[in-house]
Order: structure tokens, then C-alpha cells, then sequence
């Protein structure tokens, strides 16, 4: 069983949906476009607040645990800011789709630290070329500096359970 890599947020391209026409796959970029996102429709006092009650949401343990929180994030933002419920009701299940994941693995599957972490050091190794000259440079780029000790990865949290199979199961969403 292979966690597929985060990708962008823009919508899923041909091969990329599941049996109900969504995308499905662990996104930590769509949990942090959609925290950014519920700032957007909140107004400046209230962002602290909408930050605590996502980050207690989507940080919960288990995944009742996170339903319910999910299921009180909405009845309080719903008379606070109406917006901001709607935003998160759009994201739908698709948000939650790392709760499929044994436990073990949601830390990696809700980061995005080693993607900005790489990205940062290929920066800084390639900024007088304004472009690679091929996808093989770029591996070989990555490989040198791994090699060399001069990067490091490290272990995706839960690589123990990464041959079990996802949860059938998604997050209910009637709230």
C-alpha cells in the first residue's frame, strides 16, 4: 500500500478520481489551503479563534474524536460566522481523507514540512539556473545531495503500517 505524494490543490486530473467522481487521496496541502481558506471568510479577530478549533479539529486522535469536533466546529461557526461553516462543509470528505490511514501515519499525511524542506534546499542549490535542464537532472540533483549527506529524509511517521490497507469507512458528514 503506497500513500500517493501530496499534490497541488487544483483540481484532480483524468486518473485521479475514485468511484464517486472525487478526487481521493491524503492531502496535506488541501488541509492547509482549506485552514487558509476558513481565515479568508473570518473576520481579523475571529482568525485565532477559527485557527484553535481547526487545529483541535483535524489534530484529534482518533477519528470520532474528530468527527465530533468537526460536528461542533460547525454548529459554533455556523451562529459566529456562517461563512466559515460553509467553507468547511464544502471541503466535504475529501478534507478528511487521512483518517483512512492507520493513526500512525496521519502526522505525515497532515504536514507538508519535508515537501517545503526539499523544496527549500533545491532552491537554494539551483539559483543561478533559472530551470533544470531535464526531469533526470532534477533526480540526479536529488540523489547527489542525499547521497552526500548534504540532505536528509526523514522516516514518513507510521512506515510500519504502510502495507495495511485503508479504512472503507469515511468519516460520516451529517452534521
Amino acid at each position: 500500500m503506497r500513500v500517493p505524494p501530496p499534490r497541488s490543490a487544483d483540481p484532480p486530473g483524468p486518473g485521479e478520481r475514485d468511484g464517486d467522481g472525487e478526487a481521493d487521496r491524503v492531502d496535506c496541502v488541501r488541509i492547509v489551503h482549506k485552514h487558509r481558506n476558513l481565515l479568508a471568510h473570518a473576520p481579523e479577530p475571529l482568525h485565532e479563534e477559527v485557527s484553535a478549533d481547526y487545529t483541535d479539529m483535524i489534530y484529534a486522535a482518533a477519528a470520532q474524536e474528530i468527527e465530533q469536533r468537526r460536528r461542533a466546529f460547525l454548529r459554533k461557526w455556523r451562529l459566529k460566522c456562517r461563512a466559515v461553516a460553509d467553507s468547511l462543509e464544502e471541503a466535504g470528505e475529501r478534507l478528511f481523507t487521512f483518517t483512512r490511514l492507520p493513526p500512525s501515519q496521519w502526522k505525515s499525511a497532515r504536514t507538508t514540512n519535508a515537501i517545503e524542506r526539499l523544496h527549500e534546499e533545491f532552491k537554494r542549490r539551483i539559483k543561478t539556473q533559472t530551470v533544470l535542464p531535464s526531469a533526470e537532472t532534477a533526480a540526479m540533483l536529488f540523489w547527489a545531495l542525499l547521497a552526500s549527506g548534504q540532505i536528509t529524509m526523514r522516516k514518513v511517521d507510521g512506515w510500519q503500517t504502510l502495507a495495511e490497507p485503508l479504512a472503507v469507512a469515511p468519516v460520516d458528514l451529517a452534521a
